[in-house]
């Protein structure tokens, strides 16, 4: 069996155009796109978080103060014990 082209394909020879042709003028439509208030939300969202996350942290010296404090044997007595005991009875609120 032999399968003949239906028409030729010539590299040297053009294509066929499209039906449109020239620059589109001031009538064409042009693309829009709306965004729900929700996206915008998470949008919003979204970048507070990485604004949050690559700032740095402002309380890493406030920790490492507390872990010397902590680790110092004379830091820890009976005042701050009775006063560490009393904040957490507040807050569970006994």
């Amino acid at each position: 069996m032999t399968i003949d082209r239906i028409g030729s394909i010539d590299p040297m020879q053009p294509g066929k155009k499209s039906g449109k042709s020239g620059p589109a003028g001031p009538s064409a439509r042009s693309d829009s796109i709306s965004l729900s208030s929700e996206a915008v939300e998470k949008g919003e969202l979204y970048q507070a978080v990485e604004l949050a996350m690559a700032a740095p942290d402002m309380q890493a010296d406030r920790i490492e103060e507390l872990r010397r404090k902590i680790n110092d044997p004379s830091y820890i007595n009976d005042t701050i014990l009775k006063a560490t005991a009393d904040k957490i009875l507040d807050a569970f609120g006994l």
